[in-house]
């Protein structure tokens, strides 16, 4: 009895770089590129033709990118997965698009059987990281269960007011001038509380605000 293969959709703007990823995959007999598409936003109108099982994403393309293109493919074709092809992985990318709904993380340099791998992972309906994205997953795991350990009633009244100002992104002479303190006193609080709550700079310290609905995340 033959298996059905894996459908593959191809979103990259490089021309040169499909076709290299059509003639690559086209070696594995389980695998069929159904089509492909430029930009994000042909990508989402090519899952809707297609229902291919996975798409092969890149992040930065004209017109809409890999992320939003990621986020609205999830949404709206949830039994298409997505899995990102791209030479980034630093966490600024990595950790928004697993957030957006993608089922795997594989870089450009390290095509070849991890490529293959990753696809047949991501269509059993498993999740495949490239091991320097593994790490960083790891590390931002770790780093959650630290933040979520520090709850808001082990602060101080003064530490809580201090924190929101932080969040809102205001500096310690700013801060100093609305609470009618000094600068060196907002500082010492400053560094009492990020040591409270685990964290080591100001995205962290917005990110814990607004989890625990001390400040208001703006529109």
């Amino acid at each position: 009895m033959q298996m059905s293969k894996i459908r593959v959709l191809l979103a990259d703007d490089h021309a040169i770089l499909r076709e290299g990823l059509r003639a690559l995959l086209g070696y594995y007999d389980d695998v069929q590129v159904v089509g492909e598409a430029q930009d994000g936003a042909e990508a989402i109108a090519r899952v809707g033709e297609l229902q291919p099982d996975i798409v092969l994403m890149d992040i930065a393309m004209p017109a809409m990118n890999g992320l939003e293109a990621t986020r609205l493919i999830c949404q709206q074709y949830p039994k298409t997965r997505v899995l990102i092809l791209t030479q980034h992985e630093d966490r600024q990318y990595v950790l928004p698009l697993l957030q957006a709904g993608a089922s795997g993380y594989v870089l450009k340099r390290a095509l070849g059987t991890n490529l293959i791998t990753a696809l047949r992972t991501v269509a059993r309906g498993e999740t495949f990281l490239y091991p320097t994205v593994a790490t960083i997953v790891v590390e931002e795991m770790h780093r959650q269960a630290e933040v979520s350990e520090a709850m808001p009633e082990s602060l101080t009244p003064r530490e809580r007011e201090i924190l929101k100002h932080i969040a809102l992104g205001e500096s310690n002479p700013q801060i100093a001038i609305a609470l009618s303190i000094s600068a060196k006193t907002v500082e010492w609080h400053r560094s009492n509380l990020m040591s409270k709550l685990s964290v080591h700079n100001v995205a962290d310290v917005v990110r814990y605000a607004l989890q625990h609905g001390l400040v208001e995340e703006s529109d």
